[in-house]
């Protein structure tokens, strides 16, 4: 099944995507933080992005042009904006095709399809994400596992995903709010103390000597940091 991911502050317009493109097979992921879809689109198992341009944290055009330094994927831009202008400049930092809101369901529906069979049969390979390598520590982002110098280490989900968003933004300080937000989500009902408590478990499964990290490093007062 085919994966895509929707990158979309109105939720509404989102869900509408969503609930459509399930109905024709494929699997929808929805972000409505541009921060956020930026990470997921990096190191997420996507085949196709879609992505508005009037975001809240993270402008369209400034996650387009990142994606574009980081990956090869098909990316649909979907948008109020009708000017040329703004068209040219998606299309011109790489976005695959340009939408106008209002549009139709049946054909973002097929300029999905479109995309996806032609960067197949140009590229002659799956999309998808490549294996993340940190010295000896090896993420696999298709199968969602992970290896340590070669054997393989079982995480719970949570566990997995902030590892992943850890290794995906190396030597980057993040606070424990700012990690708890990006896991858990903003309206997650729960404990912020639950991120240094994953990090210790982590820590047990990847590390050497988890009083001395090698990965996940401590900056006591400012938060944690993936060393690359």
């Amino acid at each position: 099944m085919k994966r895509i991911l929707v990158i979309e502050d109105d939720l509404n317009i989102a869900e509408l995507q969503r609930d459509y493109l399930q109905m024709s097979g494929y699997k929808v992921d929805i972000v409505q933080d541009g921060e956020q879809g930026l990470q997921k689109a990096i190191c997420g198992d996507y085949d196709l992005l879609i992505v508005d341009l009037m975001l809240p944290g993270m402008g369209g055009y400034e996650i387009i042009k990142v994606i574009r330094e980081k990956r090869e994927i098909p990316l649909i831009i979907v948008s109020a904006r009708s000017e040329d202008i703004d068209k040219i400049r998606g299309l011109g930092l790489g976005a695959d095709d340009y939408l106008t809101k209002p549009f139709s369901l049946a054909e973002l529906t097929a300029r999905i399809k479109s995309h996806i069979t032609r960067y197949q049969r140009l590229t002659g390979k799956k999309i998808g994400p490549e294996i993340i390598n940190h010295g000896g520590l090896e993420l696999n982002t298709a199968s969602r596992k992970i290896f340590v110098n070669g054997k393989e280490i079982k995480m719970t989900a949570k566990e997995y995903e902030l590892l992943l968003f850890l290794a995906c933004n190396p030597n980057i300080v993040f606070s424990k709010g700012q990690l708890y937000d990006a896991i858990w989500g903003e309206n997650y009902f729960g404990d912020i103390a639950t991120v240094p408590v994953h990090i210790q478990r982590i820590r047990k499964k990847i590390e050497k000597d988890p009083a001395v990290p090698q990965y996940i490093e401590t900056l006591w007062g400012s938060g944690y940091r993936f060393n690359s």
